[in-house]
């Protein structure tokens, strides 16, 4: 029997795959925004003085890890926004092991590079628990959170660790980052509430020559969802010229 046809409006976002199976784990992991995230490891590496492929090599491992499978997994734990069919204990899995996974790996490059690493690493960990749990009354589950978690932190810390300090140039491209982590937030928004929590949209607008044009459901989702498919496109083409850029 094939996977259960769900209409594209129906789906709770514009990358999740018709429910069950494998097409679930990969909803899970959010395909575009979490290319768009790594993108941002990318530009730590590729800022840092010296370029050191093994390091983005392990930054990309552990924010896929932590990111992309673990704190998605938690956020699909609490409140299933996603609507997988991924069972609460393989989820409580995924999260631990990816998350333990990641902080391994921060901790041994801390080790060989240098230990103020470990900032990072106890920093990503906490976030992408408290964020995605909404823990301690979902103070740190926000745009602010979002953008300094999501964005800032994967360019510092890929800086960090490829160069042992933080610079101009790294604090400007980590500004940079959260400021367009901002931007997805602020577009992700309203198009999560319309496919997620609403039941019917109804009305039309008028323009000034009379031309009258239905408001539905696509019509309050589409230019929003098209941005964030242009900006993750966007930022991964940005990443991929940086990593042509250091090996040329």
């Amino acid at each position: 029997m094939g996977p259960a046809r769900v209409s594209e409006a129906a789906r709770p976002a514009f990358y999740a795959l018709a429910p069950g199976g494998w097409r679930d784990y990969v909803t899970l992991l959010h395909p575009p925004y979490t290319a768009w995230h790594l993108s941002y490891v990318v530009i730590g590496a590729a800022l840092a003085p010296q370029w050191r492929p093994g390091i983005l090599g392990l930054a990309l491992a552990a924010f896929f890890l932590g990111m992309g499978i673990g704190a998605h997994a938690l956020d699909e734990l609490h409140g299933r926004p996603l609507q997988t069919r991924i069972g609460p204990t393989m989820l409580v899995v995924l999260a631990s092991v990816s998350l333990l996974a990641a902080a391994a790996i921060g901790i041994g490059t801390a080790l060989e590079t240098n230990l103020w690493l470990l900032a990072f690493v106890g920093a990503g960990a906490f976030i992408a628990v408290a964020y995605n749990l909404e823990l301690f009354g979902g103070r740190f589950h926000g745009t602010l959170w979002f953008a300094l978690a999501w964005g800032a932190l994967p360019v510092l810390a890929t800086f960090f660790a490829a160069a042992g300090a933080i610079r101009a140039e790294a604090a400007l491209a980590a500004a940079f980052a959260a400021l367009v982590s901002w931007v997805q937030r602020v577009l992700s928004t309203p198009v999560r509430m319309v496919r997620r929590h609403v039941r019917n949209v109804s009305g039309r607008i008028e323009l000034t020559d009379g031309t009258e044009l239905p408001v539905t459901r696509d019509s309050l989702s589409h230019f929003p969802e098209t941005a964030l498919r242009l900006l993750s496109a966007a930022m991964v083409a940005l990443a991929v010229a940086l990593v042509l850029l250091r090996v040329t």
